[in-house]
């Protein structure tokens, strides 16, 4: 059997990982991700009969019964996963209708997977429906979309629209714009649904006054999600104080659907 640290998948997240805390996103133990697997590239690297422990979910999702899911740690640092990933990761199949994880592998200090686990997995089982390709849920802490909720309209439309205006490629990175949710209690089922909730209608869900959740078909796509968004919320906490002499308006944005063959969400373009 394989090693299971040189499985691609694993060389990705633990690059990701590193790669998010130095981007300053994941401060301390802040941020999560999970990363759904096929049972056919797990069983190279894993005997899927050897079930180390168990753990209570504490949620229900039939859905994902018997699936496979790559997630990082409750109370984990990002910056130590490239050290020690059998510490600070663990590969778990989930059982009896979702509300069981099985740890195959990791968590080796008698740790679990993240506080934001169900909200993982019911963004998980919302974006499978809206698209199956879509594989990772991201949750991480950048700094200048955070300092956007403190001082911007919690408007999803407003928000959105100011976004897709300061960077060209916005609005083709995520034509189906951004949702928001306000100041909610973090690592509970409700927070969850309240996500998963916004997931149908968009890849990328901003936490105000906390951070964001994103979802992609590979850890490659959903950080590049993130960090288009992040840095038009970059560009526009560095101007925001300044008169705005010029902007992409809405038939440029116009313009970059037709050229790059994306549609923006209704109703967010005049």
């Amino acid at each position: 059997m394989k090693d299971i640290l040189s499985a691609p998948f694993m060389v990705e997240m633990i690059r990701t990982t590193t790669n998010m805390y130095a981007h300053g996103w994941d401060e301390r133990n802040g941020g999560n991700i999970s990363m759904l697997l096929d049972e056919a590239e797990v069983k190279e690297y894993l005997d899927i009969d050897t079930v180390l422990r168990s753990i209570s979910t504490g949620f229900s999702a039939p859905e994902l019964e018997g699936r496979y899911f790559l997630v990082t740690g409750t109370g984990k640092y990002f910056k130590n996963v490239q050290y020690a990933p059998d510490v600070n990761l663990g590969l778990v199949r989930l059982s009896h209708g979702g509300r069981t994880a099985k740890v195959l592998w990791g968590f080796s200090d008698g740790g679990r997977f993240t506080s934001e686990f169900p909200a993982h997995m019911m963004s998980h089982v919302v974006r499978l429906r809206v698209d199956p390709a879509n594989r990772v849920i991201m949750h991480c802490h950048p700094t200048n979309l955070l300092a956007m909720t403190y001082v911007y309209d919690l408007n999803e439309r407003a928000f959105t629209r100011t976004l897709w205006q300061m960077c060209t490629e916005c609005i083709v990175v995520f034509p189906d714009g951004v949702n928001v949710l306000p100041w909610m209690l973090c690592g509970t089922n409700e927070i969850g649904e309240a996500t998963a909730e916004k997931m149908k209608t968009s890849r990328l869900v901003v936490w105000a006054q906390h951070g964001i959740y994103g979802a992609g078909k590979d850890l490659d796509e959903t950080f590049g999600l993130i960090e288009t968004a992040e840095k038009a919320a970059e560009i526009y906490m560095k101007i925001a104080h300044l008169p705005r002499v010029n902007t992409i308006t809405d038939e440029q944005m116009h313009l970059l659907e037709k050229r790059f063959d994306v549609k923006a969400r209704d109703g967010y373009l005049d």
